[in-house]
């Protein structure tokens, strides 16, 4: 079985870390440098950066803050938003990213999925999924919860899988930033039908959550954001709770 994760992600614009609620409304929350190190030293596993307005706004990927971070982290971290080409993935993983994080392109291209896998290996690619549950199904949405596609969660995951993903990112756009729980229907659902690690992401607000989450599905890891950039929960805290409870943690 594999140890849990526990993975504070960064939402980035304009180099700053930002929070909304269900896609909206951002906030700032601080320098992702400052906060990087602060999840560091609490013991969080990985880290996640999303570019959050660079496929909307057709903007450049980050590079030089990915070169800042790769200098200063010393753990896993992955880097999406943005993200279009093969040469894309290249250049970010020479910035010093250990993975990548494809969401909108995929969709448009499925066709990248693959090509990325078999060049830079499955490993390294993280298909992030963000979908939103509309009169009984989840669909997949696309351009920041933006704009919705023509697949549901579970077969958009499946095709996928088969062309290559290493990792799914699933978050529930319902629940994202509400601190109301994760959507524990979804996320066993589509844990149970993959192979590959499956990280859980919207609605963590309490330690509660986490137990909720690794006793009741085979996520993982779990990604929150607003709880850890406020100091609401400390990791470290978290971490020595699910220990207590009997999950195994990286």
């Amino acid at each position: 079985m594999l140890k849990k994760r526990i993975i504070p992600c960064l939402d980035i614009k304009n180099g700053r870390t930002v929070k909304g609620v269900n896609f909206l409304g951002l906030r700032d929350a601080g320098d992702p440098i400052e906060l990087s190190h602060r999840y560091i030293e609490s013991g969080a596993d990985e880290l996640v950066y999303l570019d959050i307005t660079a496929t909307v706004n057709q903007e450049n990927i980050f590079y030089d803050l990915i070169k800042k971070i790769a200098q200063t982290v010393d753990i896993p971290f992955t880097v999406g938003g943005g993200i279009k080409t093969l040469q894309d993935v290249s250049k970010i993983i020479s910035s010093g990213a250990d993975k990548i994080s494809l969401n909108s392109r995929a969709l448009e291209d499925p066709n990248l999925i693959s090509e990325i896998a078999k060049r830079f290996g499955s490993q390294g690619l993280v298909l992030a999924v963000d979908t939103k549950e509309v009169q009984g199904s989840w669909i997949v949405y696309k351009n920041g919860g933006r704009v919705p596609t023509r697949y549901n969660a579970k077969e958009w995951i499946k095709i996928a899988q088969d062309l290559g993903a290493g990792e799914i990112l699933l978050t529930s756009m319902n629940n994202d930033g509400t601190r109301e729980g994760f959507a524990l229907d979804i996320i066993q659902e589509i844990s149970e039908t993959i192979n590959i690690p499956l990280i859980a992401s919207g609605g963590a607000g309490t330690i509660g959550h986490f137990i909720d989450l690794f006793k009741n599905t085979k996520a993982t890891g779990a990604l929150a954001a607003s709880i850890f950039h406020y100091q609401d929960i400390s990791i470290k805290e978290l971490k020595r709770k699910l220990l207590k409870k009997g999950i195994a943690l990286r």
